[in-house]
């Protein structure tokens, strides 16, 4: 089981505040005892607000490393783009000048620009100092989704990332091919925060945490994860 230490607060106010300290603090932190720190990030409306409080923080940018967690095979300018989402919410004001990994590439397709994108990611500094995650109500995390093409992979693989194709739902949508960090790229992490919000979710969480099949609920394979120091933060 990965180690485990869960947060739940009243409000996504006092999540977004706790999650914002936290993370400054882990950066700043990391800059102290190392040339450069990381940070991986998600999209979503949850880490948002946090994102656009770093941004405006006095921490040494050009010296950290930001890439995604996961992305949607589409161009930046699309409206589904995790990388626009970062783009507009984090890299602003003084986190304009941090260095970022984007996954996206110029090939057709994700299967295709695995490769590229793995070079990409393998420069970057391990253990990565921060990785946020997100959750679905089918129990995905990054882009390992339920039963999906790629999936195995993705659980089993000793490479930083791989190609994804989602069976469509109302959780995936239209844009099923998307590229994300494997559980192996995951584990290496100094810690992983999992962002949480409403009751439906967190009562997804708890069947995920009770056990049971990977495949079905791909975020059991971080909670079952011996090597993964997990941060959960819930808000109503």
């Amino acid at each position: 089981m990965a180690t485990i230490t869960e947060h739940f607060f009243d409000s996504k106010e006092q999540m977004t505040q706790a999650l914002a300290a936290s993370l400054a603090e882990r950066l700043t932190s990391a800059l102290t005892e190392r040339q450069r720190a990381s940070l991986m990030v998600s999209g979503g409306s949850s880490p948002a607000p946090a994102y656009k409080y770093l941004s405006g923080l006095d921490i040494a940018w050009d010296k950290v490393d930001v890439a995604m967690v996961d992305e949607r095979w589409v161009d930046t300018d699309h409206d589904k783009s995790n990388e626009s989402f970062i783009i507009s919410t984090l890299l602003q004001d003084k986190a304009a000048s941090a260095n970022f990994i984007t996954m996206k590439n110029s090939a057709e397709t994700a299967e295709a620009g695995v490769e590229q994108c793995e070079q990409m990611y393998a420069q970057i500094q391990r253990p990565f100092d921060v990785t946020i995650l997100g959750m679905g109500p089918d129990g995905h995390t990054a882009s390992l989704f339920p039963h999906a093409e790629g999936l195995e992979t993705g659980l089993s693989s000793q490479q930083l990332v791989c190609a994804i194709n989602a069976i469509e739902s109302e959780v995936t949508g239209a844009i099923t091919e998307r590229m994300t960090l494997t559980l192996h790229a995951i584990a290496q992490s100094r810690v992983v925060k999992l962002l949480i919000s409403g009751e439906e979710k967190l009562a997804v969480y708890k069947e995920a945490k009770a056990g049971g099949d990977v495949q079905a609920m791909p975020l059991r394979a971080v909670l079952q994860h011996p090597d993964i120091e997990l941060e959960v933060y819930w808000a109503p």
